[in-house]
């Protein structure tokens, strides 16, 4: 006798169906009534599937669209691979490259192949094929082949990238998705066919194009597209970095570790940390009058180590810094402004109590001296302690905020007195060619074990706030990057690799009876892929010492 089981939806309604019934099958509509957008996937008892995903016990089931982060994903995802379909369609022989985000898009390149960069009449032919296979709404299956035959089939394909993430592990079949011919490694759950990914634009952008596509806040409308020449130019700067190294996927990092290199990589990797930030150091000193050094960067870009990094090199130059902390300047806690959900909204501009800092800013521009404040975040308030601090001639103020590129943060400064540095982990590393790790990620791993370690938080609750930390970072300093004197990366090309072993075990923690496990599952998985390098391996002053400890420096 089949089985019977329940399942549950959002709205509460409980429906009894047989086991191994499909969540596409429970679907009454293909679009969201109150949005009017196609549902591409689901949140089964918080595990995000796709609609093959079978149902075989009690059940939870909340379908997604693309104006949810878990929708998103999914759709990313599956217009990445509609890409690279269209590519391989047109261009079979062609090289080509998800490289980084760029705004809600994705920049790509060839690096072979039709031509250096892509001309209006290519992109047009790009986007047309894109839309052909939309139109056509060509299943996207999601097959388990034997690890043999996925070898093979990339190997015989060229697709040495997809090779060599497969050599470093071992599972008896390997997952891919397939449509029309064209096959690649599964990342994620994938939309069922082609027919939702109708939203997006190519536009031919420097030697290379963007995938243009919806937010999810923005869904379904494409953002307009604006160009941010600084951040292109520290990631390509940092590719360049790539080819130095010798490294530009996953796979290639593992080939370093298995082949026992990585000490000597890592050395290189530190050295052109420290090579960006002597240059950064004398890009300061170069400009007589510069008293104030702006340092912002969202949530686990390395700011402090970096600013105490920077400090040496501007002693190297003849200038003697002092540093002045952000955080604390933040109002009281009862003054703290609540997010729409009513939390505290730590990443406002108005947690920090402008009155008090612009104050103590002008009194040290003019050279008198002030009490400096400490922040006591067990009590929310702001105490004394006796501190003084009065700048002498050739002293520079190296402040450090996620504020600090904002011009309402520091209006009384003079813009002729003052130095801007944006500072955030830009992975240039990919998992394969058209799969690339958001630079989200990296941080969010990176808080993940800094929080647990330092502030005894568990991998749940770093999750829980990443949402309102992701929004006050796009509001409060996204808008504010192309505004940067300079631009650091903070990523390190082997950090995921030591952060991995850290960040496993915490993340195995959460239950699928608990909201963020769809997101601790994709990350679990995600870090699957690394082999590990020993944490004895970095310098003590390297910036991902900050976040798995052992640094040199103090905090």
């Amino acid at each position: 006798m089949n089985k019977t089981i329940t399942v549950t939806l959002e709205d509460g309604q409980r429906i009894p169906c047989p086991a191994e019934t499909l969540v596409g099958d429970l679907l009454a509509a293909p679009d969201d009534p109150s949005t009017g957008l196609p549902y591409i996937g689901a949140l089964v008892n918080n595990e995000l599937v796709t609609f093959a995903y079978t149902l075989d016990i009690d059940s939870t089931v909340r379908f997604v669209t693309m104006a949810s982060a878990p929708g998103m994903q999914i759709y990313s995802r599956s217009l990445s691979f509609l890409l690279a379909k269209a590519v391989k369609d047109l261009f079979p022989s062609a090289r080509f490259s998800v490289e980084h985000a760029l705004g809600p898009g994705l920049y790509c390149e060839f690096a072979d192949g039709p031509e250096p960069g892509l001309s209006a009449e290519r992109a047009a032919a790009l986007e047309a094929r894109m839309r052909e296979l939309v139109a056509a709404a060509l299943p996207i299956q999601r097959q388990r082949i034997s690890y043999s035959a996925a070898f093979e089939h990339f190997e015989k394909n060229g697709q040495s990238d997809k090779v060599s993430l497969l050599r470093f592990r071992n599972p008896h079949k390997v997952v891919t998705y397939f449509c029309d011919g064209f096959r690649d490694l599964a990342h994620g759950p994938m939309t069922r066919t082609t027919a939702p990914l109708r939203y997006f634009g190519i536009i031919p952008y420097q030697t290379g194009f963007v995938l243009q596509m919806p937010s999810p806040d923005s869904a379904p409308e494409i953002p307009p597209f604006r160009p941010q020449p600084v951040l292109s130019e520290t990631f390509k700067e940092y590719n360049r970095w790539g080819r130095i190294l010798g490294i530009n996927t996953v796979g290639r990092l593992n080939e370093i570790i298995a082949a026992r290199e990585i000490r000597d990589f890592v050395k290189v990797a530190e050295a052109l940390h420290e090579k960006k930030i002597a240059a950064i150091a004398d890009q300061i000193a170069s400009r007589p009058g510069t008293k104030w050094i702006l340092i912002a960067g969202p949530s686990s870009s390395g700011k402090t180590t970096f600013a105490k990094r920077l400090a040496i090199q501007l002693r190297v130059n003849g200038l003697r810094p002092v540093t002045l902390g952000g955080d604390d300047y933040f109002v009281e806690r009862s003054q703290t402004p609540r997010t729409p959900e009513g939390d505290y909204d730590f990443e406002h501009l108005n947690a920090m109590d402008l009155p008090v800092l612009n104050r103590d800013l002008a009194d040290l521009d003019a050279g008198r001296e002030i009490d400096l404040p400490t922040f006591d975040f067990m009590q929310g308030k702001r105490i004394y302690k006796g501190r003084k601090l009065k700048l002498e001639d050739d002293q520079v103020v190296i402040f450090e905020g996620i504020h600090s590129l904002n011009p309402d943060l520091t209006p009384g400064l003079p813009a002729e007195r003052k130095f801007h540095i944006y500072i955030s982990a830009l992975t240039q590393l990919n998992l394969d060619t058209n799969n690339r790790i958001p630079t989200t990620d990296n941080r969010l791993i990176r808080r993940l074990v800094r929080d647990y370690r330092y502030r005894g938080h568990s991998a749940a609750r770093t999750l829980e706030m990443w949402p309102n930390v992701g929004r006050g970072e796009r509001r409060w300093i996204f808008p504010f990057q192309e505004k940067a004197d300079a631009v650091f990366n903070s990523a390190l090309d082997y950090e995921l690799a030591i952060l991995a072993t850290h960040a496993r075990p915490l993340l195995s923690q959460i239950k699928p009876d608990q909201a963020v496990y769809a997101e601790a599952r994709r990350m679990l998985e995600f870090l699957e892929h690394f082999l590990p390098i020993d944490a004895s391996v970095p310098p003590p002053t390297s910036i991902i010492r900050e976040f798995i400890g052992g640094s040199d420096f103090e905090y």
